[in-house]
């Protein structure tokens, strides 16, 4: 075994391998760029080496660079995690050639399956289902609108040489093929370094369903069962189980030895997955991953396996020691990713420092790998995913009943999660009883982003942890005036606070009466009693009790129902002319990012809708859409350049309806 690993990624999956090279007894190199110097992965590890800067290229895309670190660590063996570099075949080989050993699949068969295009054409000559497409070397732009002309409506694009869902674009009609084929061609180019492109028939109500497989060296090849991860936004996977579910088990044995036919195909060694389209008893070869998969942790939960030890084992030499007829599945696992994401506001990346944060790990039945602790900032220059929770039991519907305990403990404050829309998903119809599509997320879109503003109760709970909750910003010097209590001399206790929950202010009041707390909030009035736990409130208004989970920090407030965050503003009265000033004609950055596109000139008249600019962060392409109507008055960024959250991007003139109607 390995005496000395360094793991070339950052985030969750770094924290992961450590977690396990630790049990095995292997001292643990971490890298980290600029952005990553204070991160968890950097903490856990044994030893830490600075790379270069933020930007992918400068830092974990610099084979050049890691090499050099593991030269100067002594390190014996190198784990790509996934993402980066753990899918280019040029990383392996100079792995091997600067003598280490590399924990993933020989160069020649990650070549192989590198590029989708010549991986699909492989597998159709292999005898392998394919869907129809075009997976030519001619990759110009008027070659592709031909061939996606012969392919027909809907159709996919894919980056050729990439995975995670990154650069992929549905297109349904003409008229947005090109603009679809140049995004996807800018995104390829930054993500991968690969500019080519794939066109195939898109499936809209088609599931994704995977079969994992586990290779050695000494020519034995087994299957890990299936997966599905049909549950996606922006072609990249959110919810994950193992098996995958209401397949017939004939078709489920043709899936099993299709994966293993692929993986020997092409002579494969160490953790892979095969990836297959699914439709009505029908399957079709999309790609192979050739590194560790993000949703390996529901296998392993479901086989007792621990994948990342078998892959640090493979590459030291050792065999596999059991038999395919062992490998059964024991119950189910369904896994939720945790991103640091709006759902609400097209699941816009969300940047920042997390100001709290509570996994919950001591949740029967869950499990929680995660890349992020509370201090740790979000940066925005990487994959959105701040980590994983995994819940598993006796049957599926067990399996989701902890998952869905699981998300409802978890408390993370400082960055927008998709925690509230992961917990509504696994409470759809379709979902509990297992029809499944890659449609799923825009089939239930407006029931998966639906949120409920604040009620009485709520408010009700706002404004006693405003009494009773500790500031955890409090001012440096402590004042008289500071105090909670609600004294006054000869009156009855009392304050009177504006409670701001998105663009509305809600007037609430809470008087000390003996032991109760009279609220007024929303016109209701009601009598509670309060007391004080270490994660946030006992509230009791007649004959019911229930806990409330609570986070404050100066005049920002928390609390939860359920798995959705609530957030409120404390406003001080003599400032709310303040927050209704008027920025109506300005759009502003989310997060920070560089500006890749500007589609606009100054003076320009554009449509509600149109793209006003194109933004890139967290490794992902995010439109600027004009709110209403209107001329561009200025465009205070340039293709190139980098902005700063919160920063104003455009400006946009108010059009008059009837300027409009008289235009030509």
């Amino acid at each position: 075994m390995f005496r000395r690993l360094l793991i070339a990624n950052r985030g969750e999956i770094a924290c992961r391998v450590i977690r396990t090279a630790r049990r095995l007894g292997i001292h643990t190199i971490a890298v980290y760029s600029d952005a990553d110097q204070h991160a968890r992965h950097v903490r856990l590890a044994d030893e830490a080496w600075h790379l270069g800067a933020a930007a992918p290229r400068e830092s974990y895309l610099s084979i050049e660079k890691i090499l050099g670190v593991a030269r100067a660590a002594r390190a014996d063996a190198i784990h790509p995690g996934y993402g980066f570099l753990s899918e280019r075949a040029e990383f392996p080989a100079a792995c091997a050639a600067a003598g280490f050993a590399f924990v993933g699949p020989p160069a020649a068969a990650m070549a192989a399956m590198g590029s989708k295009s010549a991986a699909k054409e492989a597998m159709r000559k292999a005898g392998v289902p394919v869907l129809p497409g075009y997976h030519g070397s001619a990759q110009g732009l008027e070659q592709l609108e031909a061939e996606a002309l012969k392919v027909g409506f809907p159709l996919i694009i894919k980056p050729s040489g990439g995975g995670g869902g990154k650069g992929m674009q549905i297109v349904t009609d003409q008229a947005a093929l090109k603009d679809a084929l140049v995004s996807a061609r800018r995104v390829a180019e930054s993500a991968f370094a690969d500019p080519a492109l794939l066109i195939e028939r898109y499936l809209p109500a088609s599931r994704h369903v995977e079969v994992q497989v586990l290779c050695d060296s000494h020519g034995t090849s087994l299957h890990l069962l299936t997966r599905d991860c049909s549950l996606q936004r922006r072609h990249q996977k959110l919810i994950e189980e193992a098996p995958a579910p209401g397949i017939p088990d004939d078709v489920r044995e043709r899936l099993h030895a299709a994966g293993l036919a692929v993986a020997r195909a092409v002579g494969y060694v160490n953790a892979g997955t095969i990836e297959f389209l699914y439709y009505n008893g029908e399957f079709w070869f999309m790609e192979m991953n050739t590194r560790l998969q993000v949703e390996h942790c529901v296998t392993e939960e479901v086989l007792g396996l621990d994948l990342v030890e078998w892959q640090l084992r493979i590459a030291a030499g050792e065999a596999l020691p059991f038999e395919q007829a062992a490998l059964v599945a024991r119950g189910h696992a369904i896994e939720a990713r945790v991103c640091a994401e709006d759902p609400a506001s097209g699941f816009v990346p969300s940047a920042g420092l997390l100001t709290h944060a509570r996994w919950p790990e001591g949740v029967a039945g869950v499990r929680v790998d995660a890349g992020f602790e509370e201090g740790d900032e979000v940066p925005s220059h990487y994959d959105s995913l701040l980590g994983k929770v995994i819940g598993s039991g006796p049957d599926r519907a067990a399996a989701s009943a902890a998952l869905a305990q699981g998300l409802a403990a978890l408390r993370i404050v400082g960055v927008a999660t998709n925690a509230a829309w992961l917990a509504r998903a696994l409470e759809v119809p379709d979902f509990r009883d297992a029809r499944l599509s890659t449609g799923f997320a825009v089939t239930h879109a407006a029931r998966l982003i639906e949120r409920a503003p604040p009620g009485a109760d709520d408010l009700a709970a706002a404004a006693l942890a405003i009494v009773h909750v500790v500031d955890e910003a409090p001012a440096a010097v402590p004042s008289p005036w500071d105090a909670r209590d609600a004294f006054r001399l000869n009156l009855p206790s009392s304050q009177a606070w504006l409670i701001r929950a998105g663009d509305e202010n809600y007037p609430t009041e809470v008087v000390r009466e003996g032991a109760l707390w009279r609220v007024r909030a929303l016109g209701h009035e009601e009598y509670y009693e309060c007391r004080l736990l270490g994660d946030g409130l006992e509230i009791a208004s007649g004959t019911s009790r229930r806990r409330v989970a609570v986070f404050r920090s100066g005049d920002r407030l928390s609390l939860w129902r359920d798995a959705e965050r609530l957030d409120f503003l404390i406003v001080d009265p003599r400032h709310v002319d303040a927050l209704e000033a008027d920025s109506a004609g300005e759009l502003v950055a989310r997060l920070p990012g560089t500006v890749v596109a500007v589609p606009v000139a100054v003076g320009e008249h554009v449509a509600a809708g149109a793209t006003l600019m194109v933004l890139e962060a967290m490794k992902m392409e995010h439109a600027i859409l004009a709110p209403r109507a209107g001329t561009v008055t200025r465009l205070l960024f340039a293709k190139g350049d980098r902005v700063t959250e919160g920063a104003t991007l455009v400006e946009l003139s108010e059009a008059p309806a009837d300027a409009a109607a008289k235009a030509p």
